[in-house]
């Protein structure tokens, strides 16, 4: 079986991949930290080189699914579960309200200054994350979950990889659609 031709579209060769070559036999912490970190790093290079127009692309009628959407949606994922849930911030939502629910994807226009903004919470959500996670003095710091209770921040950790690995998925068809770019 010979490789498929679109391999050469790929973002990355895997010897100048960002993702790889990081902490083996880690323990819990750095183990979930890399995966979460790698997760991050492929949203990021799925959106990479694209403007505005592209990054607001939506991918099938009816769906509001966008690259932008993506990036704003796990921003606003970032800030619940690190800000609110495990910090106990009252941080208000960054694009959804009762009003739109869904303003994560529906307010993902193809606008520089919308793009820019996404990108500025984005990375701040992720720092603070990063923060909280160097800061807690193990993984069995607890938050609350409006619903189902306390909630661990292995839990947490865990769901956010699962998180990033879904919607990576999207960004990889979303990517294609644009200009044919795939890969890992």
């Amino acid at each position: 079986m010979s490789d498929s031709p679109r391999r050469a579209h790929m973002f990355v060769s895997p010897q100048d991949d960002p993702r790889e070559n990081g902490p083996r036999l880690g323990d819990e912490r750095t183990t979930l930290q890399e995966f979460l970190r790698c997760q991050r790093l492929t949203l990021e290079l799925k959106c990479s080189g694209l403007g505005p127009a592209d990054l607001a692309r939506r991918s099938v009628e009816p769906s509001t699914m966008s690259l932008l959407g993506l990036v704003r949606h796990m921003a606003e994922v970032e800030r619940i579960w690190f800000r609110v849930r495990l910090s106990g911030q009252d941080a208000p939502r960054l694009f959804q309200s009762e009003a739109q629910p869904d303003g994560d994807f529906d307010g993902a226009v193809p606008d520089p200054e919308v793009v820019a903004e996404a990108w500025r919470v984005w990375r701040e959500e992720v720092a603070f994350a990063d923060r909280f996670v160097a800061e807690a003095p193990n993984l069995d710091v607890t938050g609350l979950t409006p619903n189902d209770g306390p909630v661990s921040l292995r839990e947490v950790l865990v769901h956010m990889v699962e998180e990033y690995a879904r919607h990576n998925g999207h960004a990889d068809l979303l990517r294609e659609r644009i200009d044919g770019r795939v890969g890992r």
